[in-house]
């Protein structure tokens, strides 16, 4: 049985009566966006390793409680839990931008014993990645999502139109992050000049000023893609306070498409940008060659 108090930490909106999706998990790669109990059995003794890839709301965080582990370590079976999401060896989010350290991202067993551990995850993506090579073998766990009021590093499965990435006033790398070709437009900017630390009514408007990184500024936004999680062909660097820019467009064509927001914490810095499918007639800022 799931003990009731950690139950009642999973679901508090709802430990009286606890309703959530079930899934059997029979792909080698299977995506999951909803709360719900999991469960995966080998069918075969293939040793491949396999993934699931959780992604809950930008404002939310994913927790993870294995209720059933039969999993021989002296088989070679093994499970893990990212705290992010791993693609072909690439990390999101990367070293850099990521609050822990890498190697406090990983988190293995094996064996049999249940694990009371609740398995949290820092931003609205995780990973179970596992190896089950004896037929018959397998888990469960619990997917519960946790409101996260300071997003930071956010991964976006769907098209959102529009979207805010803040720091909070915090010295860190914050980015938003869509698995596909997107069209990034800048609604507003907040970001480094004249976006004082401690906000006021008398904050300067200094436009979209460009290339702020080669400009030696510290804060800045960084608008662009690439073909992998970990890599990121920059378009521009804006800063600059603007609350109603001008033609500030870029079309990503590329299997990645990334805004990053770099923060000294010497300001409070907010961008929102809307993030639509891409026009076919637009002409692109980027293309990441297959």
């Amino acid at each position: 049985m799931y003990p009731r108090q950690t139950l009642s930490l999973l679901y508090p909106a709802q430990s009286k009566r606890i309703r959530t999706q079930e899934k059997i998990i029979t792909d080698c790669m299977t995506v999951w966006s909803e709360e719900g109990h999991l469960y995966y059995k080998s069918p075969t003794n293939d040793p491949t390793v396999c993934g699931i890839y959780i992604v809950a709301k930008p404002e939310q965080t994913v927790h993870v409680y294995f209720d059933y582990v039969d999993v021989p370590c002296s088989t070679g079976g093994l499970i893990a839990f990212v705290d992010g999401w791993e693609l072909n060896g690439q990390l999101f989010p990367n070293e850099q931008d990521h609050p822990k350290q890498m190697n406090d991202r990983f988190f293995e067993m094996c064996g049999t014993k249940k694990h009371k551990q609740i398995l949290k995850s820092s931003q609205n993506a995780a990973l179970i990645q596992y190896r089950v090579p004896r037929r018959g073998n397998g888990f469960s766990f619990y997917v519960s999502f946790i409101d996260n009021p300071t997003p930071c590093n956010i991964l976006l499965a769907d098209i959102t139109e529009v979207y805010t990435l803040r720091n909070y006033g915090r010295p860190v790398n914050c980015s938003l992050t869509m698995l596909y070709p997107a069209q990034v437009k800048i609604l507003a900017l907040g970001v480094g000049l004249g976006h004082e630390q401690k906000r006021t009514l008398t904050e300067r408007e200094t436009g979209t000023i460009h290339k702020c990184d080669k400009r030696g500024l510290p804060d800045f936004v960084q608008v662009g893609g690439g073909d992998g999680l970990d890599q990121l062909s920059v378009v521009d660097s804006i800063c600059g306070t603007n609350s109603e820019p001008e033609n500030a467009v870029e079309t990503i064509m590329c299997g990645v498409t990334t805004v990053r927001l770099v923060s000294s914490g010497q300001f409070h810095n907010a961008v929102t940008v809307a993030v639509t499918t891409p026009d076919v007639e637009a002409t692109p800022s980027l293309v990441c060659q297959p």
